[in-house]
């Protein structure tokens, strides 16, 4: 068993769990969210369909619709209950413009139900970290983008809640944490998949906390949870707890307890197939790492 594989059925009912509240507690994926949008003012595309993909209650996706009114826009996600709300909160959004053509799918980014050079863009807010195989999800995507389309995207680093990796530390024998790629890694994934000119960037968001609890409390309310098939069965006992706790506590600063994540933002471009003397297209479909 891979200890890191992660339980999609266990990421489905935890966001669907958190779906309702998810807005008034997803602070940093909105502001990751609000930072990928800026970077945009600096791509020229104008993309006729766009594909959310992970786009969880739907905020991310109805900033997409005001850049781009004319686009037809896929909102994907694999929780029914994050389309619920979105499709909800989409009706003020329908009347403001009018005539848009917005759909919810309910799917895996790692099998996408989307035809093949149909997309113009994709844009994924902080969902490929729940994807199992990295470089098979990005030759998917670059499956279903049209040539000369984007695909832009964040994720999660290896930094990412390294306090709580440290708090866990020596407690049972058991995964707490999911693992996350290294940025260099996603760069050769992209190139890989087909993808040209990748552009990667990082940095790194600390959020503060009174206490330990809060933390884990932020985490379950956006739905957070720990879903690797090498997580503990159960609660934790009031023991672990308290060494948990006391493991924390060492890295507070100023009064606080630092949670810190690292952002990974990516985009690049799906190429024109490279093609032989006589003019036939090179399609890989097959790679190794």
């Amino acid at each position: 068993m891979n200890e890191f594989e992660i339980d999609k059925k266990q990421v489905r009912r935890a966001f669907s769990r958190a779906a309702a509240g998810y807005d008034a507690s997803a602070v940093l994926q909105r502001e990751v969210c609000s930072r990928m949008l800026e970077k945009l003012d600096y791509i020229k595309l104008r993309p006729a369909h766009l594909l959310d993909a992970g786009s969880g209650t739907g905020w991310g996706t109805r900033q997409l619709g005001e850049r781009y009114p004319k686009a037809g826009i896929i909102a994907l996600d694999i929780s029914v209950g994050m389309l619920q709300v979105a499709r909800g909160t989409s009706g003020w959004w329908k009347k403001l413009f009018a005539g848009k053509r917005e759909s919810f799918l309910c799917a895996d980014i790692e099998a996408l139900p989307v035809a093949t050079n149909k997309i113009g863009m994709v844009w994924s807010n902080l969902a490929l970290q729940w994807c199992n195989d990295l470089p098979a999800t990005f030759t998917e995507l670059n499956r279903v983008i049209k040539t000369e389309g984007l695909l832009m995207f964040s994720t999660f680093g290896p930094d990412t809640l390294q306090e709580l990796r440290i708090a866990f530390r020596g407690v049972d024998g058991y995964n707490h944490l999911n693992r996350f790629a290294d940025m260099h890694d996603i760069g050769d994934m992209l190139v890989a998949a087909g993808f040209a000119d990748p552009v990667m960037e990082m940095e790194k968001i600390i959020l503060t906390y009174d206490d330990v609890k809060t933390v884990m409390q932020d985490l379950k309310r956006i739905g957070a949870h720990n879903a690797t098939l090498g997580r503990a069965p159960g609660m934790l006992g009031r023991m672990k707890w308290s060494q948990i706790e006391r493991n924390y506590e060492t890295l507070r600063r100023d009064g606080k307890l630092p949670a810190t994540f690292e952002i990974i933002y990516g985009h690049a471009w799906k190429p024109e197939p490279k093609k032989l003397m006589d003019g036939r297209a090179i399609i890989r479909t097959d790679f190794k790492l």
